[in-house]
């Protein structure tokens, strides 16, 4: 885990601004998953990611940049700070779960080499209660 450079309040309200579907995350959850010894942050100037590592395999719980600062780079920076911190703890393989609607997140992961492994169907819900599919996404990390 890296202590976030950014209070709770700011990740929870960047999460905030990025997410309905799936449904955002508190300052609770948020402290409640970066606590987690299995879990780690990565920050950006507006932005974060929130991974988890179980054995040799890494999971991107969530990724967000601030609206107001997107296509900046700072998505792609956190992609590459992640893959690091994977190497480093000999991580051979990361994975994700994207919605299949979510198409400028689902170049920015193809773009980063990660590929579609599978899909779950009806995983999310949006705030009108209708079922999205999601993708699968993983990669090799070399």
């Amino acid at each position: 885990m890296t202590p976030p450079d950014l209070p709770l309040a700011e990740l929870a309200r960047i999460h905030a601004a990025c997410f309905t579907t799936p449904r955002p995350w508190s300052e609770a959850e948020l402290a409640q998953l970066i606590g987690d010894s299995a879990c780690f942050l990565v920050t950006s100037a507006q932005g974060f990611l929130l991974g988890r590592t179980v054995l040799d395999e890494a999971e991107i719980l969530t990724i967000a940049v601030d609206p107001s600062a997107r296509r900046q780079g700072q998505a792609r920076a956190l992609l590459h700070d992640f893959e690091g911190i994977c190497r480093a703890k000999s991580v051979e393989n990361a994975f994700l779960e994207v919605a299949t609607d979510n198409t400028a997140a689902r170049a920015l992961y193809r773009a980063a080499g990660f590929e579609v492994r599978g899909r779950r169907p009806r995983y999310y819900r949006t705030p009108e209660g209708i079922l999205k599919d999601a993708e699968i996404m993983g990669k090799v990390i070399a």
